[in-house]
């Protein structure tokens, strides 16, 4: 796997599943929790997965932060 398909993987991971939940908090903590995990995969890949889970979940955070729930809304979150 190239690094510019990993990138888009990446990406559009976090961009379909960062919006769990119903509230910003709730969709930016979703979207962290995924983003670190798809950074994970990604910086292990890579030779950095401790870089990568950073990226990632600060990426996924934002984009979660970002989305409104009527955008993707995948039901309550676990922890509610």
């Amino acid at each position: 796997m190239n690094s510019l398909t990993l990138v888009i993987a990446v990406w559009l991971s976090i961009l379909f599943l960062g919006a769990c939940g119903s509230t910003t908090s709730d969709r930016a903590l979703s979207g962290g929790a995924i983003g670190a995990g798809v950074g994970v995969v990604g910086g292990a890949l890579l030779g950095a997965p401790v870089e990568g889970a950073l990226i990632g979940g600060a990426v996924g955070a934002g984009a979660g932060a970002v989305t409104d729930e009527n955008d993707i809304d995948l039901g309550e979150p676990i922890w509610r």
